[in-house]
């Protein structure tokens, strides 16, 4: 299948040129503009999609790459593909939602077929194939989530690094100096995603920096690993007073009657700080102070990013979202154990 870098190698003119010719968004020399059509016509250059955008017309629908994995958290998951269509209905658009785990088949059918106008990729890990390919699509495209390599690539995505730092410092204004940080299952880091170990990493290294002690565990998603990951950190931190949660709501609901059953008081003997949670915290016991994950502030953005490509050249780019710290009581100054 060509791709945009073939069209431009035949045209003998540069990718840039290329999108700007197909989207008609810039003005292109007429003598230009045929090389770029006849080097379309050559390689069959997404045939369809390639005349269909040459005569400007669109589908008015988007593609959303959200692949379910193993390990997805659903609930979580499913927040963020509704944020996506409710942001895009906002634009008169429909959303076609690939969840194939395969990482790149969905794409590639659907940009042969001129299904859609454009691309929005959810749950991305660090080595992604498909931000790859919509590189090479030449399809507007908006990534929700920050890969290792974003290069040429229009992202929108929490800081969750000034997520973590928020969280440190916190607990270390209150004064606690034993600080542990239970995290996502075990498989969400193995298979790469993105954003559990940049909040892992920025944790450890504002803790280093504080001079706070600190250890780290992850957890499984059900009773007994999470009963084996309150051990292991109990067991490295025995003096820990302050606890940060990065994972799903039933594991921090499982944590927290933990830790009831154990006669461990929050916030009087541990304050706890749920991190990047997408769900409603004030309904855990007790309710825990939390930093958002705003998943319609991301989608819309993300849809928004999508929208200009259609109208105009957007650079490439990573947005971060800056953090809020919501206080519902859970933390407290340090208090001898």
């Amino acid at each position: 299948m060509a791709n945009i870098h073939d069209v431009a190698r035949v045209a003998g003119v540069s990718i840039s040129t290329v999108s700007y010719a197909l989207s008609g968004k810039r003005s292109i020399a007429a003598t230009t503009r045929r090389r770029i059509d006849d080097a379309v016509r050559e390689l069959d250059y997404r045939a369809n999609a390639g005349a269909r955008m040459l005569k400007g017309s669109r589908t008015n629908i988007l593609a959303l790459s959200a692949p379910l994995h193993a390990g997805t958290d659903t609930p979580a998951h499913m927040t963020f593909v509704l944020a996506v269509v409710t942001a895009a209905r906002s634009f008169d658009y429909d959303v076609l939602l690939l969840t194939q785990d395969e990482a790149t088949s969905g794409l590639r059918r659907v940009a042969r077929s001129s299904l859609v106008d454009g691309i929005v990729l959810l749950d991305v890990s660090t080595t992604d194939e498909r931000t790859q390919l919509v590189r090479e699509l030449g399809l507007p495209a908006s990534v929700i989530g920050i890969p290792g390599d974003a290069d040429g690539l229009v992202c929108v995505d929490l800081d969750f690094e000034e997520a973590a730092v928020m969280a440190v410092r916190r607990l270390a204004d209150l004064g606690h100096r034993e600080i542990g940080l239970i995290g996502q299952a075990p498989a969400i880091y193995q298979r790469g995603s993105n954003f559990p170990p940049r909040f892992r990493d920025a944790f450890a290294a504002e803790a280093e920096r504080l001079g706070l002690v600190t250890a780290f565990t992850p957890a499984a998603e059900d009773s007994a690993g999470v009963r084996a990951a309150v051990d292991r950190i109990s067991a490295t931190l025995p003096g820990m007073t302050g606890l940060v949660l990065h994972s799903n709501e039933p594991v921090q609901s499982m944590i927290l009657e933990l830790l009831n059953q154990r006669g461990v008081r929050v916030p009087h003997d541990l304050s706890v700080i749920s991190a990047c949670s997408s769900f409603d915290t004030n309904h855990l016991n007790p309710p825990l102070d939390v930093i958002p994950l705003p998943a319609d502030r991301s989608c819309t953005r993300a849809i928004e990013l999508t929208m200009a490509q259609l109208e105009g050249t957007v650079d490439p780019h990573v947005e971060l979202i800056e953090p809020a710290y919501v206080e519902l009581g859970s933390t407290s100054p340090q208090r001898s154990r």
